[in-house]
């Protein structure tokens, strides 16, 4: 299945996979998996600043790096490459709360926002202006956050997009919701975000 046959997908769903309490959990960091469940590809993290996003044949399809310039206290950004080594995009999170609103640039060059209406939602939206400072901007998407194991903390991220967001913009989207539970958990940990 090419690329663009995996992101073409409206809908996807980004989780932690379950585990057993009892074992030492060796898969996968997250699945990206389709609404109904059928497993599109799988991220895996090589350290706590690169993470890779494969089919189950073990092709990558994305890899995603992390900056940041000082450390866990200043601003982050997210190099996304895709599997030749082009780059596909960039989410750049800022301020003192990191999660508050991600910026996306796609391979295209198309500015998105995915944002947050306060530090208790669970549900982000997509959109090209700032929510808070523009009336009514148009909804391009949205991401909404579950626990999916309270015992663990696992965590799982439902991705609805417009149709009218091409394949390389959807990629761009996934990598952003992976980047958003990178800054959403703690470092060297694959547990439940902070």
């Amino acid at each position: 299945m090419p690329e663009a046959g995996l992101f073409a997908w409206e809908a996807f769903v980004v989780a932690q996979p379950k585990r057993s309490r009892w074992r030492r959990y060796k898969g996968p960091a997250l699945a990206v998996s389709t609404v109904e469940g059928t497993v599109l590809a799988q991220v895996t993290y090589t350290d706590d600043t690169v993470s890779l996003l494969a089919r189950a044949s073990g092709e990558g399809v994305v890899r995603i790096a992390k900056r940041s310039a000082f450390g866990q206290l200043g601003a982050v950004r997210f190099d996304v490459t895709d599997g030749t080594g082009r780059e596909a995009g960039t989410v750049d999170a800022r301020g003192p709360v990191r999660t508050w609103q991600l910026r996306l640039r796609t391979a295209r060059g198309r500015a998105l926002l995915l944002t947050r209406s306060g530090l208790l939602s669970t549900e982000w939206q997509l959109t090209e202006s700032d929510p808070h400072r523009s009336p009514a901007p148009e909804v391009l998407g949205r991401v909404t956050v579950s626990t999916v194991d309270a015992w663990l903390g696992l965590q799982q991220y439902v991705v609805v997009t417009d149709p009218r967001l091409d394949t390389s913009e959807r990629r761009t989207v996934v990598a952003s919701v992976v980047c958003l539970h990178l800054l959403r958990r703690p470092p060297n940990s694959g547990g439940a975000p902070a």
